[in-house]
Parts: C-alpha cells; sequence; structure tokens
C-alpha cells in the first residue's frame, strides 16, 4: 500500500494546533507529526484519562513535544460550548484546527441533543465547534482547517426527511451520510472564508486499521481478510498532516484530498442546492446564526 506521503519539512514553531479525537488512530499520529515540527498541539478528547496517555506516548517519542490534552464530547452541545469558551480565554491564537474525530458503524444511538450519533458527532459537533472557534482561527490567520472524511462520502446522501435516522436505521448509511455531510460543509465553509486567509479542505485518510470498525463484526472480518491492503494509523495520518503543513496548499480551500493528492468528489458532495440546504438545517438544528 504506498499511499501518499507527506513530504512537507515546513515547521511549525510558535503554531497552534487542535485536534479532536486525538487519543488514538489518525488523530494521534497526526498529533505526533504536528508535535514534532514545534507546533503546540492541544488534544480534544472525550476520555482525557486515553488522550494523558496519549500525550505521554508523544512526548516520550518527540523531545520537547509540547501537547495538552482537554475535555471535550462532541455528541454534547453544553461540553462543545463549555470547551471553546475555556479554548478562548485561555489560548491566544488557532492557526490549525483538524475536525478529525469521528464515529462509525455504531448501534442506534442519540447524542445529548437528540441527534443521531454520526450526522451529531462527525458533522454538526464540529459544525459547531468550528463556528464557535472561527473567530480566532480568522485573527490568527494565515490558518487552516482540515476535515477528515472518507471515501465513503460516494455512497451517502442527506436525508433531509430523515436526516436523524428515525423512520428506518442503517449504521452504514448513517455514516455514510455523515460523511458526505462533511465535505459539504467544508465547500460551503470554503466559500464563506474566500479572502479571510483561513483555507478549509477535507481529507479522505485512507482504510485505516482503527477502532472505528469496533462496533461491526461484519467489518471487522472484511477489515481482517482486507487487512494487507489497509493502512497504519501512521499512514492514514499523512493527507491530515499534509493539507495542515504544505505551503503548497496555502491558498487552495473548499477541496477534497487523498494520498496528498487532489481527490474525486462524488456528485451528490458538489450539488450546490444540498450545500446550502445542509448548512441552514444545521444552523437551525444547533440554534446558530453564522454571520
Amino acid at each position: 500500500n504506498s499511499g501518499g506521503v507527506c513530504g512537507s519539512t515546513a515547521r511549525l514553531d510558535g503554531r497552534v494546533a487542535l485536534i479532536t479525537g486525538a487519543n488514538s488512530g489518525i488523530g494521534k499520529e497526526t498529533a505526533l507529526d504536528l508535535a514534532s515540527r514545534g507546533a503546540r498541539v492541544i488534544l480534544a478528547c472525550r476520555d482525557v484519562e486515553k488522550g494523558e496517555e496519549a500525550a505521554t506516548e508523544i512526548r516520550t517519542r518527540v523531545g520537547g513535544a509540547k501537547v495538552e490534552v482537554r475535555e471535550l464530547d462532541l455528541a454534547d452541545t453544553c461540553s462543545i460550548r463549555a470547551f471553546a469558551q475555556r479554548f478562548l480565554r485561555e489560548v491566544d491564537h488557532l492557526h490549525i484546527l483538524i475536525n478529525n474525530a469521528g464515529i462509525m458503524m455504531c448501534p442506534y444511538m442519540k447524542t445529548a441533543d437528540g441527534f443521531e450519533m454520526h450526522i451529531g458527532v462527525n458533522h454538526l459537533g464540529h459544525f459547531l465547534l468550528t463556528c464557535l472557534l472561527i473567530g480566532l482561527l480568522k485573527r490568527s490567520a494565515p490558518s487552516r482547517i482540515v476535515v477528515v472524511s472518507s471515501l465513503a462520502h460516494n455512497f451517502g446522501w442527506i436525508r433531509f426527511h430523515d436526516l436523524h435516522s428515525q423512520g428506518s436505521y442503517n449504521s452504514g448509511l448513517a455514516y455514510c451520510q455523515s460523511k458526505l455531510a462533511n465535505v459539504l460543509f467544508t465547500r460551503e465553509l470554503a466559500r464563506r472564508l474566500h479572502g479571510s486567509n483561513v483555507t478549509v479542505n477535507s481529507v479522505h485518510p485512507g482504510t485505516v486499521r482503527s477502532e472505528l470498525v469496533r462496533h461491526s463484526t461484519a467489518m471487522s472480518l472484511l477489515f481482517a481478510i482486507f487487512s494487507m491492503f489497509l493502512k497504519t494509523p501512521k499512514e492514514g495520518a499523512q493527507t491530515s498532516a499534509y493539507c495542515a503543513v504544505a505551503e503548497e496548499l496555502q491558498s487552495i480551500s473548499g477541496k477534497h484530498f487523498s494520498d496528498c493528492a487532489p481527490a474525486f468528489v462524488a456528485p451528490q458532495g458538489r450539488n450546490e442546492e444540498t450545500t446550502r440546504k445542509l448548512w441552514d438545517v444545521s444552523c437551525e438544528l444547533l440554534g446558530i446564526e453564522w454571520d
């Protein structure tokens, strides 16, 4: 599995990066990469204990790494708001935001706010977090946002009539819908950030050996069979790191990347009407006005 490798040697001394779901897998490897470039990296995790273990590992592997852990539960808008309030009080700059946390193929569950778990965490939680931090990102410009999506967006469609899968639930479809939402969010946010020197791009990290498949026996089985084609978390983190640091992407925004190169976006990920509608529905569900 060749995959793309982030060849950039860019340093990030004095830069601040925030990564959601950074206590394992791709998120942890992305944090390790940015810390090794001198960035101050903040790991936003639901499980602080696991986050501290990851931070300790990064400090062990990178001499002088500046890593800290903060609690953030993307399945609870109160937690997201509390996190952002504290973050804005205590951190002066934010140059890189990586919306990495994800839920995949879990049984039917609702978030604290009654959203279906996939759309709630993978899309709406990150939508709110980004909204609350966008002012700081603009003041810290040039800055970058990276949204971890997936090739699975190709198999998704936004079911506006039943966004939270109350009519019927299929974990695979709910996952694909949330990953398509990531692509649509990226495109509309890029449009709105035009001229602000804040860029946003989405990435397909590759199919990675990670904890994400723990809920699905069938998927675990498939993954076992296809494991020779799977990426390690380190390989999976390359495209996130690339989008966060590569000099040549300085003014590239609203694009989708895989293997550190521009990637195909499904037609339903390019539909203007869907893009705008999802944005409005998201604001409505979260009770926010995004100026």
